[in-house]
């Protein structure tokens, strides 16, 4: 008898363990690869429509590349590291890299030490349900069409998003 009730309570406990394990971890939504792709065709094609040539790129909420891609006679090559810089920037500050530069241009030039971001607008966050995960970055021939291909990416994604919750 003494066994059966000790064992009942290590089971009792192991249960509630359990319990409070799972009520610690968190869920989060994350971008896919496929999620990505979407953005990237859609940003390309909104370069397409404009004759423009550049680099597009999708971050995770953590910064790391999950796609980029750079067009055929992309305006700049230093694109390849820009794009992915300004995504990083935007899903890790959680601000559009534009404001990031306005803050430098205004003479906050301490975040110019900030190591491994670029501060230059086409950069934007990823945002779904309040929450940030990830972020896409474009650059090509001049700020405003950056901002112009990367906001073209966000928008497929929103679309995307909000065609699947109907």
């Amino acid at each position: 008898m003494r066994n059966a009730i000790a064992g009942a309570l290590a089971l009792e406990t192991v249960v509630l363990l359990g319990q409070s394990a799972q009520a610690q971890l968190l869920e989060k939504k994350a971008l896919s690869l496929a999620a990505a792709r979407k953005m990237v065709a859609a940003a390309e094609a909104e370069a397409e429509r404009n004759n423009w040539r550049g680099v597009v790129a999708v971050v995770d909420d953590g910064g790391w590349i999950i796609l980029v891609e750079r067009m055929d006679h992309a305006a700049l090559t230093a694109g390849v590291e820009l794009a992915p810089g300004k995504a990083r920037a935007a899903a890790l500050f959680k601000k559009p890299t534009q404001a990031l530069e306005e803050a430098i241009n205004h003479g906050r030039y301490a975040a110019i030490t900030a190591r491994g971001f670029i501060e230059m607008q086409g950069g934007l966050p990823v945002v779904v349900d309040g929450e940030v995960i990830g972020g896409i970055g474009a650059s090509f021939a001049t700020p405003e069409e950056d901002e112009q291909v990367a906001k073209a990416g966000l928008a497929a994604l929103t679309h995307f998003i909000a065609s699947r919750r109907l």
